[in-house]
């Protein structure tokens, strides 16, 4: 086999699932397999709820051993923000909360009462989100766990360092802990110093596309590779690999990363750290080659995929069918209101919503399903808009990646509520924007842009015109904000 196209495994984690895939890199082609699959699933302990990390290793294991001849490297994506504490002898301290668990309520109010909002916004440019980091940090103060803790780890530096012995923590991932200056592209040393903040604990930075360390021999013998086999930094927040990954021919666009969440916004090359950008609700996370992703949280299919579970599972394709002959608009809800975070009763809480702002509310499945979508294309609307205004920069095209591109009604709908073409695709972002900067490392792929130019010509992509005008759309935004 060529150096050309030997085979770079993608660890990637969502979070309801993972994958492992392995991904082969030419001039001019670019192909990508799914070799293993396995859930995530949170464990709710008495303490609150966890995530089964443990599990999660078996899984990057087991994905490791299928991904047969031994690849040219290995690199890990997943969700931001969580992490797990090391004692001193390197061994882990109790499974990483999940950031659905509730023990950061109020606390960004104590976090503000030492830096008020206005300025820690200025200082890292981060939105507010109950569980940032800083806020879990902040939390957790008090506890055992974190006054044995010699190490804070983020989920997939955490899984590298089980694979290689080595620690770092990679650069985009940090840049969402609301610990990082996003001028500066380090640690903001002024918040951690006010909030008491320990950098230490956090070890040292890493950009994408870094060595992270080798295979131990223990984990050759486990997944039956042959060594040595290099472990690469990526983009290790997934976002960060997703927006790696759109294939955008020029600077005028804008991008949602789809899945659980929606991810929608602006790739600059500054971070926008006004007061109205804080407002607005935007973020300033790091991606590669020095820019910035500005973007808004958005709650995402997450609300889909809470009803469809409620529903017992049934036929996603029929449903969808049937919620796109629904009337549009007919009732929307506000797709990033933190009270939709929650797992559980999903479809009564959004049937409440409606009723309490006082529009239809929706009874059966579809009607529910396009609520949804309706408030999702709102929601994006709402973000690019806004992305394009805060950050006085001007798009032609909105892109769609992730597993929101298989749901054509979202992007239609998305494409609509924007007035603008949407280009849908790749699905699976993270994993090839994963693979691409381990490729850029050792093969063809190169710099960002050229990791663009490849995925326009392997990638199938599918185009979006809008319907009609943007009116109605413009009538249901202002209708929501009015409560």
């Amino acid at each position: 086999m060529s150096a050309a196209v030997r085979p770079y495994a993608a660890v990637d984690l969502g979070a309801s699932s993972g994958r492992v895939m392995v991904g082969r890199v030419g001039p001019d082609s670019l192909e990508l397999t799914e070799v293993h699959r396995f859930p995530n699933r949170p464990v709710r302990m008495p303490e609150g709820l966890r995530w089964d990390i443990l599990g999660l290793y078996a899984g990057v294991l087991d994905g490791l051993r299928a991904a047969g001849d031994g690849p040219a490297s290995v690199g890990i994506d997943s969700w931001a923000v969580d992490y797990g504490l090391l004692d001193a002898d390197g061994a882990l301290l109790g499974n990483p909360v999940h950031y659905r668990d509730r023990r950061t309520e109020g606390v960004a109010e104590k976090v503000w009462a030492s830096v008020p909002a206005e300025e820690l916004y200025a200082a890292t440019g981060l939105q507010y989100a109950p569980f940032n980091t800083l806020y879990q940090l902040t939390a957790a103060r008090g506890t055992a766990q974190l006054a044995q803790a010699r190490r804070l780890l983020l989920i997939p530096d955490l899984l590298t360092y089980w694979l290689t012995g080595e620690q770092g923590t990679e650069l985009t991932n940090a840049s969402t802990t609301q610990l990082v200056d996003p001028r500066t592209r380090d640690w903001s040393h002024g918040v951690a110093q006010r909030l008491g903040v320990d950098l230490s604990l956090f070890a040292p930075l890493r950009q994408p596309g870094d060595p992270a360390g080798v295979l131990r021999p223990e984990v050759l013998e486990e997944t039956g590779l042959a060594g040595p086999v290099p472990v690469t930094a990526v983009g290790s927040h997934d976002t960060a690999s997703a927006v790696a990954a759109v294939p955008a021919t020029g600077e005028r666009f804008a991008y949602i990363c789809t899945g659980t969440w929606s991810l929608a916004g602006l790739e600059l090359d500054a971070p926008v750290l006004t007061e109205k950008s804080r407002a607005a609700n935007f973020t300033n996370e790091l991606g590669l080659d020095g820019t910035v992703r500005y973007l808004r949280n958005i709650m995402g299919l997450w609300l889909l995929q809470e009803c469809v579970q409620a529903w017992g599972d049934p036929d996603l394709g029929a449903l969808l069918l049937e919620a796109a002959k629904i009337p549009a608009l007919r009732s929307v809800v506000d797709a990033g209101d933190a009270a939709f975070l929650a797992p559980g009763r999903m479809p009564e809480r959004i049937a409440e919503a409606c009723r309490v702002s006082g529009q239809p509310v929706p009874g059966s499945p579809a009607e529910i399903t396009r609520c949804i979508l309706d408030s999702l294309a709102l929601a994006h609307r709402g973000a690019v808009e806004d992305a394009q205004r805060l950050a006085g920069r001007s798009v032609d095209v909105v892109h769609i990646v992730g597993g929101g591109t298989r749901n054509a009604l979202l992007c239609q709908l998305t494409s609509d509520a924007c007035g603008l073409p949407v280009v849908a695709g790749p699905t699976e972002a993270a994993a090839l924007g994963n693979v691409l900067v381990q490729a850029g490392v050792r093969g063809p792929a190169g710099d960002l842009a050229g990791m663009r130019r490849l995925l326009t010509r392997t990638q199938l992509l599918t185009r979006y015109e809008p319907r009609g005008g943007t009116r109605r759309w413009e009538a249901a935004r202002a209708r929501l904000a009015r409560g």
